[in-house]
């Protein structure tokens, strides 16, 4: 994929072509990510697929629009504010409402492999909080 935005046809993103480390500040430690599309206009979507070691966690966010997440491998966990902690696993999918202030991550034992899907709204497909 070239360029900002959504590709106008069909394309194959090749697992493993396109990790980076996620930016500073947004989790318990570093973790990789592969963006699988990245829209640039609101109400696009952004989709990515994330790689966390275990015990790895985000910290609080929330998403505008909300986010759709599938866990892919591994062992996950998720929490909405105040809510219970919940075990993901492989074929699992979470939607969080939009607004809702949550966190997701790795079990203790286990890498987590999720993909993500969000909207964007003002330019934004993310808002970060305090560490969990």
């Amino acid at each position: 994929m070239s360029g900002p935005g959504l590709p106008g046809e069909m394309t194959v993103i090749r697992a493993g072509k396109a990790i980076e480390t996620a930016p500073e500040g947004i989790a318990s430690a570093s973790f990789r990510v592969e963006h699988l599309i990245t829209g640039a206009r609101d109400g696009e979507p952004t989709a990515m697929r994330a790689l966390l070691d275990p015990g790895v966690r985000t910290h609080w966010h929330s998403h505008p629009r909300g986010q759709l997440l599938l866990a892919v491998s591994g062992s996950g966990l998720a929490q909405r504010r105040n809510g219970p902690l919940i075990e993901l696993d492989p074929g699992d999918a979470v939607w969080f409402a939009p607004g809702e202030l949550h966190w997701h991550g790795a079990g203790e034992a286990d890498a987590f492999v999720y993909v993500s899907v969000q909207v964007l709204q003002d330019g934004r497909a993310v808002q970060w909080h305090e560490p969990v």
